[in-house]
């Protein structure tokens, strides 16, 4: 295999299928062969270049494969190992946050498809450092949106201050909401979701849900504090009216737990977080450990991703349609179009 395919940004919106020389893997880092990528809202700053990040990028930063060759100086790796790369693909080691030991906030991190070439594509060259373990019984379009939905997810759950049995809302049930759904649950939380609309009900409760909260028909903030308050909200849906809306949900001590970007601002009465200590919390992905971690709690409870999956050379397809909200619930590529389940 000298040459790969590759769907490649190459200007705003815009995702080109390119034949590629396959790159050699410098010191420390590793090539991948892919097996599937997911795509990811985040991807956008890529393809639309609404971050300052140059083209042509291939973007992704799901990324499931088996490690094809060693760069120098790479230990405790070796060909064919089972390996994931998410959304922080490595660390400086040197700024502020890593000299206290706190990679995620690195000043100058490596970020698949962002800073370095992604996973839409048939391999790929990434950072040993940042490489995640993948069992081998997991299927590879399922582990793939685990590493990042499945993280953020994972981490801002285990990370918000609740203890087993507290009330945990989920604020919107898409790509992240659904996988958050199902790891509250199992964390031994009482779970509520919060969206718009009756027909989501019956998914939300399928997945785990102990309570649903239709947003269109009722105040949710209200209805939140009838059940006690929430202890936390994790706020998957990209809005800050909605986030900024649920805050007076919080129980006494409580954190909104913001885990999507939003275009527009969070707003918040300082009475409602003075009088009652309330939070709110940014938070970002987590470790290659916590990614582990993520993935070995997923299949030790059964926990999986609602997936479409797409064969690479419709990426740009599986992009559009995951933009406009037409995938339920994370669009997956595949290195070749195998298998059942591959969207028509």
């Amino acid at each position: 295999m000298t040459t790969y395919k590759a769907a490649v940004a190459v200007a705003p919106g815009i995702l080109e299928i390119q034949q590629r020389p396959v790159p050699t893997p410098g010191e420390g880092q590793v090539l991948i062969r892919v097996e599937a990528c997911g795509v990811c809202h985040s991807d956008s700053a890529t393809v639309e270049g609404t971050a300052g990040i140059p083209f042509p990028r291939v973007p992704g930063h799901e990324v499931v494969g088996r490690i094809a060759s060693l760069g120098a100086t790479v230990a405790g790796w070796k060909v064919g190992d089972r390996v994931g790369v998410g959304f922080l693909a490595g660390e400086d080691g040197s700024c502020p946050s890593c000299r206290r030991g706190d990679f995620v906030t690195c000043d100058n991190p490596v970020i698949s498809g962002m800073t370095i070439d992604g996973g839409y594509a048939e391999v790929m060259v990434a950072e040993a450092r940042g490489l995640v373990s993948v069992p081998e019984s997991l299927d590879a379009t399922e582990a793939a949106p685990l590493l990042c939905a499945g993280l953020t997810t994972f981490n801002a759950l285990r990370n918000s201050g609740a203890r087993a049995g507290d009330v945990v809302a989920i604020l919107g049930l898409g790509g992240l909401g659904h996988l958050a759904v199902q790891f509250a649950r199992k964390m031994g939380f009482r779970t509520v979701v919060i969206a718009c609309g009756g027909d989501k009900d019956e998914l939300a409760k399928g997945l785990g849900a102990h309570d649903y909260i239709d947003s269109s028909a009722e105040d949710a903030a209200t209805a939140l504090k009838k059940l006690g308050g929430a202890q936390a909200i994790i706020a998957t849906a990209p809005t800050g009216k909605g986030m900024s809306e649920i805050i007076a949900g919080l129980a006494p001590r409580g954190t909104l737990m913001v885990v999507a970007v939003a275009a527009d601002p969070v707003s918040a009465d300082t009475v409602t977080l003075v009088f009652g200590g309330r939070h709110i919390q940014g938070t970002l992905t987590g470790t290659v450990v916590d990614n582990e971690r993520a993935l070995a709690f997923a299949q030790m409870q059964d926990i999986k991703p609602m997936v479409e999956v797409f064969p690479l050379e419709r990426a740009a397809e599986a992009y559009k349609l995951m933009m406009n909200a037409e995938v339920r619930f994370r669009a997956v590529l595949v290195m070749s179009p195998h298998g059942n389940g591959v969207r028509p």
